[in-house]
């Protein structure tokens, strides 16, 4: 059994209502007017409103004013980094150290805080703080407490067995290193009267005229070579 397909119709509503705008209805084209203000020039943005009480003319006037200032400061600062150059070279010049420029800028620096107001007003009140301090009961107090207990402790006689004590240490001190002092001494004197340093000293002065006697010889026979067949050889062997 065949079935008969039929298309499927359908019936639109012939006007269409439109959606409500979300803007109100008394502001029409709020986005494309808001668009539309933006202002296109850059210079007329970056001016801001003239603040109340000048006129244009004023404000044009100080504007100028800025400007100039502005063109002064950087002709300025081309100038300072100049001269700074400047005083470079010539310290390069005289020799003057990195180091040397900061002892200096240091000490012109301590100079200025020890003269300056602060400085001399802390000091004085810092001296009139030590004159109370040293005129008070209790200061006076406890001076003359420290000096009691100094006395008691110089005249207590622990104090006395312990100076006796490092004394007779240091006494003891003195006399052992003169001792070792004498003993080396009579070391270095028995061994210089000794047979052995004896025997020693004379082979070394033996050894020390043969070596002189040996340039004089040399020297002779350079100055008189005519004469050094006459001579007999020398005995050079070691001895």
């Amino acid at each position: 059994m065949l079935v008969e397909e039929t298309p499927l119709e359908v019936s639109l509503p012939l006007s269409v209502k439109p959606l409500p705008s979300p803007f109100p209805s008394g502001c029409p084209g709020l986005l494309s007017d808001a668009m539309t203000d933006v202002p296109v020039d850059s210079a007329a943005s970056a001016r801001t409103a003239a603040p109340e009480g000048l006129t244009l003319a004023e404000e044009e006037e100080l504007r100028s004013e800025l400007a100039k200032v502005e063109e002064e400061i950087g002709t300025l600062r081309q100038v300072l980094a100049a001269k700074e150059r400047h005083c470079g070279e010539l310290k390069r010049k005289l020799g003057l150290t990195p180091l040397d420029g900061l002892k200096q800028n240091l000490s012109k620096s301590w100079h200025d805080v020890q003269v300056s107001n602060a400085y001399v007003r802390t000091s004085e009140k810092l001296g009139e703080w030590n004159d109370k301090v040293t005129q008070s009961d209790l200061y006076l107090s406890a001076s003359s407490t420290l000096e009691d207990w100094n006395e008691k402790i110089t005249q207590s006689e622990a104090y006395k067995k312990t100076q006796e004590t490092l004394s007779q240490a240091g006494q003891k001190t003195s006399a052992a290193l003169s001792n070792v002092g004498s003993v080396i001494s009579r070391k270095l004197g028995d061994m210089r009267n000794s047979a052995t340093f004896k025997s020693f000293e004379d082979r070394v002065g033996t050894i020390k005229s043969r070596v002189v006697g040996s340039r004089e010889n040399s020297t002779d026979g350079l100055h008189s070579p005519s004469g050094a067949g006459d001579k007999p050889p020398q005995d050079n062997a070691p001895f």
